[in-house]
């Protein structure tokens, strides 16, 4: 009988250590037949996780039910471990198969290495988390797998610590998921994993960083990439000395070391999960035995010697080393195993080609069929007959070969009308349109809890209703979502105990508790990382960016984690964050940008709200709340204090996305604008009344989604002249939402004058009221644009001015 203090490798039985071996081996020939299946011309790019196996399969051992996992793409050993990959998954992922049964990471959409688990049903509704192994979305961008792992790891502290939560039992259990973070060296160097580990050692959470340490970057060495050579020696100083003195639990062990993997992850883990302690595992002595990737070789920047002892210390090498010297099982077993994976890949491999190309192969034969028909009924045999025999010869057809030879027959047929044609634009159309779910859906949710199947509750106000600072109709909305949800949480720079730096929190903290309104560190990035991950695990988080162009801080990790998750998904994850923060009209080149152009374009599949003041604001939020897709609101930073009404229904009432609202009528000319703006303009439009110019001014409320019933449009029907004003540089906000009315709309064909943008100036305004006003558009400016307009129109009724 083994005794309580056996190693872990001494209570394995013999078929868990070779069912690892075999594991580790049908990943490596993964790696390798996946390589070649790229210089085949079968896939486009490959990137593998050869050299990482044994770590992969000791870290496997201790991922439980419940746990998350936020990697990056050299993981495929560990996904095969926790039985979340299949070899045929793998491939059909290598060549981009658009079906989310036989690819359900990514449906086709990233690059190999890139793996999730489908946390969603296929009505959008949370499946139970805890009778699942998770993995949220990976993503390539180094390090920014970092930032929501905080958040992972920080929902199981709020699971654990709030009594509210308990109930919650398809997301966490006691709190007791750790989240698995895996990261290469070189990466380390990146201002994200630093932040995150600082955060975590903060927060005191359940997150076990792996570290796989193969000396390089691609080709530029550890001396290059980190002080000292090494990780685990430079955050030493984050090592606890003490159950009392908060920090890290730091294990450092060979890559190659099977005995020694397991016991450390054995370790490692027991800590994270029962005392919620972050750990750092350092792998050294990591190989990498085909490269960084497809696009190169590693021959060209590794010596000779190096090369070599990679060779020796490959870790498969080393367990075979291992489990023969052991007794374990003979040379002769182990080559059986090694066979017989070799074989389960190629058949795997051979599975999931015939299923991809088969996919396509309907689509691509009847193409060519419609097409042969086509020709024989045309004047235009000849060509149509040689781009048919170009596509027939197609070895290794995909999906847009036959859509571009279809495209370029129609064009020989534009003036001719028969049955052949017809049944080609039919099949183009349809085929169209499928493509459109395969490559185009799910930038939002597709749920029966999208945003914009949230029903309109107008606000309503008693007779008596109090008239304060727009902070307080924040308050009171904050303070009500606070008491009726126990998921929804605040976090961000002095949102605690002051109520964040205007005030919209005042008292919150101390009404609910420092668990639902948290004051954290100075760090953007992972302030939205921790409500990513918290929000991937069922909880409803605001994490505010204190001024909007702190923004820019954690622009990197909206745009390429949570402004595309249910994309790059197709549906199988949602992390419904809100974002808040404030801006627009301030003196001083720092708090006073609006780079909403920027915004725009850089986080298409969240929304982007703009409310021009706090009773706005606070619809906004509870229409969030309803749903379940991301968002970003942007406050108006003078408007705190602007006196409004508080509304009775306070925390029901809702404001509708992408529905602009007319704030003045007008006859002559249509001024679209947002947030502080809004103010400017309607100022403008009362000077503009009293020389008998009749301006409509539209507030749009929302800019991602845009006036989807296209009121600004029916709006030019009326006035036939418009006027694009706001803060940002020339170029942003003002070209997009022109563009949108203009182009998307049609708006072109009422237009008497041509369309015009007010824009700020090219540069940030100065400190002080004249910077202000020199830089970013006024009343006057308004004016001008407008009566300018008016003056092109009509000369004699409008002479110029100066």
């Amino acid at each position: 009988m083994q005794t309580a203090e056996a190693s872990i490798t001494q209570r394995l039985s013999v078929q868990e250590i070779l069912n690892d071996y075999r594991i580790g081996w049908e990943s490596r020939h993964a790696s390798l037949a996946g390589r070649k299946e790229v210089f085949m011309g079968k896939a486009k790019f490959g990137i593998f996780g050869d050299g990482k196996e044994v770590a992969q399969l000791a870290m496997a051992k201790f991922f439980q039910n419940g746990d998350f996992r936020s990697g990056y793409y050299r993981d495929q050993t560990f996904m095969f471990a926790i039985g979340e990959l299949t070899l045929q998954q793998y491939f059909a992922q290598l060549y981009a198969h658009t079906d989310v049964e036989a690819e359900p990471s990514t449906a086709g959409r990233a690059m190999n290495g890139h793996f999730g688990t489908r946390l969603l049903d296929e009505e959008g509704n949370w499946k139970n988390l805890m009778e699942q192994k998770n993995s949220s979305s990976d993503i390539s961008p180094t390090a920014s797998q970092m930032p929501r792992l905080v958040g992972l790891a920080y929902a199981s502290k709020l699971y654990r610590q709030n009594p509210d939560l308990q109930g919650m039992q398809q997301f966490s259990v006691n709190g007791n998921e750790v989240a698995f973070g895996t990261i290469g060296n070189a990466s380390t160097s990146e201002g994200m994993f630093f932040e995150a580990i600082n955060a975590a050692g903060v927060l005191q959470v359940p997150m076990l960083v792996s570290v796989w340490d193969d000396g390089y970057g691609i080709s530029v060495p550890a001396e290059y990439q980190t002080t000292k050579g090494s990780i685990s020696e430079i955050l030493a100083g984050f090592q606890r000395n003490s159950r009392e003195e908060q920090g890290y639990e730091i294990f450092k062990v060979k890559g190659w070391d099977y005995a020694a993997l397991c016991e450390a992850y054995e370790a490692a883990v027991k800590v994270c999960r029962e005392e919620h302690v972050p750990v750092l595992v350092h792998v050294e002595e990591v190989t990498q035995p085909q490269g960084h990737s497809t696009s190169g070789s590693h021959e060209r920047y590794k010596s000779k010697d190096r090369l070599a002892w990679e060779a020796e210390h490959d870790c498969l090498v080393k367990m075979r080393e291992w489990i023969l010297s052991s007794e374990v099982a003979t040379a002769e077993q182990l080559d059986e195993i090694e066979n017989e994976a070799k074989e389960t890949v190629r058949q795997a491999r051979s599975a999931a080609w015939s299923a991809f190309a088969d996919s396509i192969k309907e689509d691509h034969e009847e193409a060519l069929r419609l097409m042969d028909s086509l020709a024989n009924a045309s004047e235009h045999i000849t060509e149509i007959a040689t781009i048919t025999e170009e596509l027939r010869k197609t070895s290794t057809p995909i999906r847009s070969d036959a859509v571009r030879a279809v495209r370029k027959a129609l064009r020989y047929v534009r003036d001719e009308n028969n049955q052949a044609k017809r049944d080609l634009v039919g099949w183009l159309e349809q085929t169209l349109g499928e493509n459109a779910d395969r490559f185009n859906s799910y930038l939002y949710s597709q749920s029966v809890e999208a945003a914009l199947l949230v029903e309109e509750i107008k606000p309503e106000f008693a007779e008596d209703a109090p008239v304060v600072d727009g902070r307080e109709v924040l308050q009171a909305c904050f303070d009500a979502m606070l008491s009726r949800d126990p998921r929804v949480f605040a976090i961000g720079e002095d949102v605690g105990r002051i109520g964040d730096v205007n005030q919209a929190f005042a008292g919150l903290q101390e009404k609910h508790g420092e668990l639902r309104v948290t004051d954290t560190g100075i760090r953007e990035c992972t302030i939205i990382g921790q409500g990513i991950g918290a929000a991937l695990r069922g909880l409803r988080p605001i994490t505010e960016i204190q001024y909007l162009d702190y923004l820019l801080y954690a622009i990197q990790i909206l745009s390429d984690d949570v402004a595309c998750l249910q994309y790059r998904t197709k549906g199988g994850q949602k992390a419904p964050l809100i974002v808040r923060t404030r801006g627009h009209r301030l003196e001083g080149i720092w708090h006073s940008g609006s780079p909403i152009g920027m915004i725009l374009h850089s986080i298409r599949g969240m929304h982007v709200l703009v409310p021009r003041d706090m009773t706005q604001a606070a619809g906004f939020y509870n229409t969030l709340l309803k749903s379940d897709e991301p968002a970003l609101v942007i406050e108006c930073l003078n408007g705190y204090r602007l006196k409004e009404r508080i509304p009775s229904n306070i925390a029901e009432f809702t404001v509708p996305l992408g529905k602009p609202e007319v704030l003045k009528e007008g006859s002559e000319i249509t001024i679209v604008t947002y947030g502080s703006m809004c103010r400017i303009v309607q100022e403008a439009a009362r000077q503009l009344e009293e020389f008998g110019i009749s301006a409509e001014v539209i507030d749009v409320q929302s800019l991602l989604p845009f006036d989807l019933e296209h009121m600004i449009t029916d709006s030019i029907r009326k006035t036939n002249r418009v006027l694009f004003a706001d803060e940002d540089v020339p170029g942003g906000a003002t070209a997009f939402m022109m563009q949108q009315v203009v182009d998307e709309q049609g708006a072109w064909r009422y237009l008497d004058s041509k369309p015009q943008c007010l824009s700020a100036q090219a540069h940030r305004p100065p400190y002080s009221s004249d910077g202000d006003y020199f830089s970013k558009p006024n009343p006057e400016d308004v004016f001008e644009a407008v009566y300018e307009i008016m003056h092109e129109a009509d000369p004699k009724a409008y002479p110029t001015i100066y």
